[in-house]
């Protein structure tokens, strides 16, 4: 669907590339819909820029649905169909980038969203979460340092690393507040402290609470995946061993897997630990919120332990995160893995700690 001209002044242009991101723009734009700063006749247009893996790009559908029902305008972009792509996504959407007022990210260490910042006019820049990347991107923007993912190993940049250097400090220098140009983070993450000048707004998942539930909630427990293994952060044979011992000792059942989690890993969870493996359609925390859901969901480090007791709050369902071990972490994890993700944990509200579990 194509976006409509705009409304002069209040135009507001998202781009997004994961499930999640949709969901927290949807949350975004409900806050700000409700707050005394709200432009009248702002109109929002949702750029889908598109990537190839198949359940990404299904729950992405959802999304868009979902975007379309509340009055958004969606523009779904084939943005890594081939080589020429690219190229053809960029181009179509340089009219829009000149125009928008404000701009929407959910990701500001992709380098496609890096590369359309280059091209925008937009004074109002508005970073939404993209789990718990934001604390690092937050983090990272203080103290003035490149924009890197903490999960990519230390050491000297690579070759594509130096040929994009250019953009990526020019993406860096304008998400940085000035007299002209105003930074808004909107993040459910707990960020202790932010460049001068930098807004931050608490996403509290009102919309999705209002929008779904509260939910049926069953006896058992259920356990949330996680893409720690498929980023090279944790070995596959200490994890399966983890949430095989984690399952056994709190009755877990079900299995809600990551949207990057290999097939074959999922496979091989489900006959060693005889788990029942869920691919959700949507992101986990409407999937939560729609229920029926486990009384106690079973999660490692990751940003569903601050997103679900908000999305869940109000109803009787408890959040428990387990740590990981450092023996768990493979030779090519970055040196930053364990104090960051100790970090997310440490951080969460409203979650009960368990200690790492023992590998068998």
């Amino acid at each position: 669907m194509s976006p409509r001209a705009g409304s002069a002044g209040s135009h507001t242009l998202a781009f997004v590339e994961s499930p999640v991101q949709l969901l927290n723009v949807l949350e975004w734009a409900h806050t700000h819909a409700h707050s005394a700063a709200a432009a009248p006749g702002a109109e929002l247009t949702l750029v889908v820029l598109s990537p190839n893996d198949p359940m990404t790009r299904g729950q992405l559908r959802r999304m868009a649905e979902l975007a379309r029902d509340e009055g958004h305008m969606v523009r779904w972009e084939e943005a890594r169909g081939g080589t020429t792509a690219p190229f053809h996504t960029i181009g179509g959407l340089a009219p829009l980038l000149r125009r928008a007022r404000r701009i929407v990210m959910g990701d500001p260490f992709s380098r496609y969203v890096q590369l359309l910042l280059t091209i925008t006019r937009a004074q109002d820049l508005v970073v939404v979460d993209d789990g718990t990347a934001t604390m690092e991107f937050v983090a990272q923007l203080a103290r003035g340092e490149r924009l890197v993912r903490w999960h990519r190993r230390g050491g000297r940049p690579g070759p594509r690393d130096v040929l994009f250097a250019p953009v990526s400090a020019s993406a860096r220098r304008r998400l940085t507040p000035s007299d002209r140009r105003k930074v808004e983070v909107f993040s459910s993450m707990p960020i202790e402290s932010a460049p001068d000048g930098v807004r931050i707004t608490a996403n509290d998942f009102s919309w999705t609470r209002a929008r779904f539930g509260p939910p049926r909630i069953t006896k058992g427990a259920d356990m949330v995946g996680t893409s720690l293994v498929e980023t090279g952060v944790v070995d596959p044979d200490r994890y399966l061993e983890a949430v095989r011992a984690l399952a056994r000792t709190h009755g877990a059942t079900r299995y809600f897997a990551h949207r990057r989690e290999s097939v074959d890993k999922l496979h091989r969870l489900a006959v060693e630990t005889g788990l029942e493996i869920v691919r959700p359609d949507l992101p986990l925390e409407l999937i939560a919120r729609r229920g029926p859901i486990g009384r106690t969901i079973l999660s490692f480090p990751s940003t569903v332990v601050h997103t679900l007791p908000l999305a869940l709050v109000g109803t009787d369902v408890r959040v428990a995160v387990c740590d990981i071990d450092p023996s768990w972490l493979t030779e090519n994890a970055s040196p930053r893995a364990q104090g960051f993700l100790s970090g997310v944990t440490g951080t969460a509200r409203d979650v009960h700690r368990l200690s790492a579990v023992s590998a068998v």
